[in-house]
């Protein structure tokens, strides 16, 4: 498998294991919360040291009141039964209210960690990953670490406690049973070790089929349009149905290996309880052995009542590894994601920041997603300031790409692109991309206001200027017409509003951020041919005096660029005015040619000639 492949399926690829540098370093995230945490812990401490006192209560009460039928103390004994468990249950709470306040703080700090590094991942990361599984690194996996940091490590050191406290007060009271009471715990430890191992790989299939699950839903979900477009939804539905019965049989068989863990358990526990019970008999009873006058009622029914409290802790400790696995694999995934270097980013002292003035230039440029797959062959190509700049071409000749580079969503691996001379790598990351504007024909909207939509949260752009701006694409006519106007609430992905009026959006979007370079990515194509007549006469007012790129395959929408660039596979092949192009019969009039070919009345496309403006 590839290094890319083994990272798309991460999670195939973590494995069983337990990492003490994974639990150093998730340790780290307590630090800023270092004195709940201490407070936590000693109140677990205290909690179940008391929890240990119970049994003791009842070897006290048989054996002094019971039995003796004394009356004399017993209020005062009652009383302190109960202030032991009203203390235990005063620590148990602030105990819980202080793990779960930590937990969700860390939660809270791992959440916004994760979503500033996925905000400056570069754009290759999401060719890479589905989104699906990028969320579940989110929720599932974090939510994971919420478990771990609320009921794993100091449930564990509680339950520790609680053993050894348990051990030892059986053997004060009476060495011989706490050894007879001790015969199955080897039974039990090899049974949670059964259960931990399988229980363990269960919730490995279980994490995996989740996040599986939750990458086919966010595909499926935001292709729902295109799924009943082509009648699609029967083999959807077929596929879901697999990948969701595959995430059932795994929970199934996690929950198997519970439904015999736990009954086993309980059976181990009643053997022990019936060995004391046979041994106490034996020993009491007969009164065969000096040992046997020494042992009482209270201590059988507190050896009872301690074996049981022995079981719970043990049983505990399994489901607490399994909480510690899950913890682990899923910090693995999340640390996977927190180290991913990220290639595209500002330099350290970069040379060129502030406002752009509007030259490009591209040099020997070599450009490859993959490998050594060109998709940009040694291009170069001058842009002055103010200058419109059309690129043309079949599907993949790379004209996307082009303006995917300038913008540095992607680094070139030969030559160089600059921007008012200087590298584009030299530049401040940020500076650089706010001097771009860019309207594409696939328009992404947010939930959220028309004017946030708008303004896309800079609040140095007044309301004067957005009403402005959509009112120069004419945006302005329909948003009057809506609930609330510029208030009104767009849904997500601007479900409810039409193509064309999310592309007008989008171009009052691109006019407020006032950019030094527009792009226009196929931007007029899904709008009809009066509203894109419109929208023509307010793009050539922006694009007056500033430095345009047009990316389009309806070639009538730039004819009226300054300079059209013919790529063809990768290659610069063509570069001048739309007649000098024209008049090169060249791949421009081939291209121009088929586009028109209707207009011959005939239907023979080699005899027709496409018209040459002015001419």
């Amino acid at each position: 498998m590839s290094d890319e492949a083994s990272k798309y399926h991460e999670e195939e690829q973590i494995g069983k294991t337990y990492d003490f540098r994974v639990v150093k370093r998730l340790l780290t995230y307590l630090k800023p919360y270092w004195h709940w945490v201490a407070l936590a812990l000693t109140l677990t401490l205290f909690t179940n040291v008391l929890v240990s006192l119970q049994p003791l209560f009842t070897k006290v009460a048989v054996d002094d009141f019971i039995v003796p039928k004394q009356v004399d103390g017993i209020w005062l004994f009652a009383l302190a039964f109960f202030g032991v468990f009203l203390f235990r249950f005063l620590f148990s709470y602030t105990q819980e209210i202080l793990l779960n306040k930590v937990g969700q703080m860390v939660m809270f700090d791992l959440r916004t960690e994760i979503f500033t590094k996925l905000q400056h991942q570069e754009v290759a990361y999401y060719d890479k990953y589905p989104v699906g599984r990028i969320v579940t690194r989110l929720t599932s996996d974090v939510d994971a670490l919420n478990e771990l940091f609320t009921s794993g490590v100091i449930d564990v050191l509680g339950d520790l406690v609680v053993i050894f406290a348990i051990i030892g007060m059986m053997f004060w009271l009476d060495w011989k049973l706490a050894i007879v009471s001790l015969i199955t715990v080897p039974l039990l430890f090899a049974s949670t070790n059964w259960f931990r191992k399988h229980a363990r790989n269960g919730f490995d299939r279980v994490r995996t089929r989740n996040a599986k699950l939750n990458a086919f839903l966010q595909e499926y979900i935001s292709g729902a349009q295109t799924l009943q477009l082509l009648n699609a939804e029967d083999k959807a539905q077929k596929r879901f149905h697999d990948i969701n019965d595959d995430y059932r049989n795994a929970n199934i068989e996690t929950i198997y290996y519970y439904s015999i863990f736990y009954p086993l358990v309980d059976f181990i526990g009643a053997i022990g309880i019936a060995v004391v019970i046979f041994f106490f008999g034996y020993e009491y009873l007969s009164g065969m052995s000096s040992a046997g006058a020494g042992l009482t009622v209270g201590i059988l029914a507190s050896f009872i009542q301690y074996s049981l409290q022995l079981f719970q802790p043990i049983r505990d400790l399994s489901d607490k590894f399994n909480v510690l696995q899950a913890a682990i694999v899923a910090s693995h995934r999340i640390f996977i994601l927190l180290d991913l270097d990220i290639d595209i980013k500002s330099p350290l002292e970069p040379k060129k920041s502030g406002k752009a003035v509007g030259e490009i230039e591209f040099q020997n440029v070599w450009f490859a997603y993959k490998d050594e797959d060109w998709v940009i062959k040694d291009a170069s190509f001058k842009v002055s300031v103010g200058e419109s700049i059309a690129l043309v071409g079949h599907t993949g000749s790379g004209k996307t790409t082009i303006t995917n580079l300038l913008m540095r969503f992607y680094d070139v691996q030969k030559g160089r692109i600059l921007l008012d001379g200087v590298d584009v790598k030299d530049w401040d990351l940020h500076d650089l991309r706010s001097n771009f504007a860019v309207v594409l024909q696939d328009v992404f909207l947010f939930s959220g206001s028309v004017e946030n939509n708008i303004r896309l949260g800079n609040k140095e752009i007044a309301r004067e200027r957005i009403e402005w701006a959509a009112k120069e694409v004419h945006a302005d006519e329909f948003i009057q017409n809506l609930q609330k106007t510029y208030e009104f609430e767009v849904r997500e992905r601007g479900a409810g509003l039409s193509v064309g009026q999310k592309q007008l959006i989008s171009f009052a979007r691109a006019l407020a951020f006032d950019p030094t370079i527009l792009i226009l990515d196929e931007a007029t194509s899904s709008i009809d041919t009066e509203t894109e007549q419109l929208i023509q006469q307010a793009v050539e007012r922006v694009m007056d005096q500033r430095t345009s790129l047009v990316v389009a395959h309806r070639l009538s929408t730039i004819q009226k660029c300054d300079r059209i660039l013919v790529f063809h596979h990768g290659e610069l092949r063509e570069s001048g005015t739309h007649n000098e192009l024209l008049v090169l019969r060249g791949l421009y009039w081939r291209l121009y040619q088929l586009q028109y070919a209707d207009e011959n009345k005939q239907g023979k496309v080699a005899n027709f000639t496409p018209p040459v403006l002015g001419v």
